[in-house]
């Protein structure tokens, strides 16, 4: 057996999360179906990370153990033809026997799409969040920039199931966090990080909407990092305005 990794596209709103859950049709549930079909055995892929119901991906990568006779661009297109549209293997290579797509990355890149118009747009349901109130992209620009650095981001973060004496560190150090005007009035924001909690991403976009609106001022951000009280920090921005778009990895060798 050789280690394989693939850069994974999908529609996160056709399916029920990332994760295999028995039951529902998830994204890893489908991509292992099409390998079994494709291989006649059983093949586990292991993600980057475990995106929920609805959001979508551009640059998933996940990892897989595949027999040395396999050829991974034959492979590729039968997957597309199994699993496309709604999920594409956009690129897949052999790699390293030691590398783990959600272990071995040193950061993740989202970015969330927001529709900001008087009216919505039929073609962006699925994938942008419409709101119809102007939004100050300065000010949450402002807000943005106190999500830099490391700081334990409880407050946007839900809260993971833990066993009796374990603990579980939210503290994560952002990259990056901007917001970008695109064309067709949508406000892009993209948030780099070495990782991220559950729900993170959704929970800032949606103070940083309240922050856009001015229900709450810019300075808001940094308190509610420093108080980390989940209950303080605005509701849910829904899912299908997000995207995971690129993981990185260390260079490897030639």
């Amino acid at each position: 057996m050789r280690r394989a990794r693939m850069t994974v596209a999908y529609r996160g709103d056709q399916f029920n999360g990332f994760a295999v859950n028995p039951g529902v049709q998830t994204v890893a549930s489908t991509i292992e179906a099409a390998l079994q079909q494709v291989m006649q055995q059983e093949v586990k892929v292991i993600p980057a990370g475990r995106t929920d119901t609805g959001v979508h991906a551009w640059g998933q990568v996940i990892s897989l153990d595949l027999p040395e006779r396999i050829e991974l661009d034959l492979l590729a297109k039968q997957l597309n033809a199994l699993c496309g549209p709604s999920i594409v293997v956009r690129e897949a290579r052999w790699t390293q026997p030691d590398f783990h797509a959600r272990f071995s990355a040193l950061w993740r890149s989202y970015r969330y799409n927001i529709l900001n118009s008087p009216t919505p747009n039929p073609f962006m349901v699925e994938t942008a969040w419409h709101i119809s109130r102007p939004l100050n992209m300065r000010a949450m620009q402002l807000a943005s920039d106190a999500l830099i650095g490391e700081h334990d981001f409880s407050a946007f973060c839900r809260k993971p199931r833990v066993t009796e004496g374990e603990e579980r560190s939210m503290r994560r150090y952002v990259m990056a966090a901007k917001w970008t005007a695109l064309e067709g009035d949508v406000l892009q924001f993209e948030i780099t990080a070495n990782a991220f909690c559950h729900q993170m991403v959704r929970s800032i976009v949606g103070t940083l909407s309240d922050i856009g609106i001015g229900k709450r001022p810019p300075s808001d951000m940094r308190g509610l990092i420093l108080a980390g009280d989940r209950s303080e920090a605005a509701h849910l921005a829904p899912p299908q305005g997000l995207t995971l778009w690129e993981v990185g990895y260390p260079v490897e060798p030639e």
